[in-house]
């Protein structure tokens, strides 16, 4: 999944983004409100992480933007702010804001509240995902086929953690170029077909991961 981190104080983003990325998320950083409003326009998003306090605006009028955009009005955004007043978390979640974590936050409650509101319209209420005989652990970055544990890389994890949400249907390159790999890859690379192409050597199941010819990738729900 890929998330864009809106925040100007350098040491947090820096942070965030290696812990974020340890958890196999993809990152795209914005400091500031008119590099957020840029990629946001540009870029597909799961989840927004948005400060209220930035050069240039602030997290609440992103917020409005985000909400009015048919493009990404579907992303999830968890308001990350120092500002702990009542009315000001009120105000974060009447503008259309998921969530609302105040500073100073522990690391692992973050990570537990981006990954309930990404799994808000997936197939499972919990951090387990299953598909047939695959299980996929988001908390603990763990898949297995059967009691087989599969040791995956972040980006094959992330692949098939994409893959899983939307079983039967058709995945395009593309899709997955945006939702799971960050903003500094080549659009151009072959990435996508060798990530698919070594999950699938260590999936060891004929068929499992479908190329549609054309259009994409599709896992099959009956394997």
């Amino acid at each position: 999944m890929r998330l864009l981190v809106v925040e100007d104080e350098e040491d947090l983003v820096n942070a965030l983004r290696v812990g974020l990325v340890r958890a196999g998320y993809a990152v795209d950083v914005a400091y500031d409100a008119a590099e957020a409003d840029e990629k946001l326009h540009v870029n597909a998003y799961d989840l927004i992480l948005l400060d209220l306090n930035l050069p240039g605006g602030d997290g609440f009028e992103i917020c409005r933007s985000v909400r009015r955009s048919s493009r990404a009005q579907s992303v999830r955004i968890l308001m990350v702010t120092a500002r702990d007043r009542l009315d000001d978390r009120v105000r974060g979640l009447d503008e259309g804001a998921d969530d609302y974590l105040v500073k100073p936050f522990a690391f692992p409650e973050l990570l537990a509240r981006v990954r309930a509101l990404l799994r808000r319209d997936g197939p499972s209420g919990t951090a387990v995902i299953q598909v047939g005989a695959l299980r996929l652990d988001t908390a603990r970055v763990e898949a297995f086929h059967g009691n087989r544990p599969l040791n995956l890389t972040p980006k094959e994890f992330g692949v098939l953690h994409y893959l899983m949400t939307r079983p039967g249907n058709v995945v395009s390159a593309e899709e997955l170029l945006e939702h799971v790999w960050d903003e500094h890859t080549d659009p151009f690379t072959n990435t996508v077909r060798v990530t698919v192409g070594t999950l699938r050597r260590k999936l060891q199941v004929d068929g499992l991961i479908e190329t549609v010819i054309g259009k994409g990738y599709r896992l099959r729900e009956d394997r």
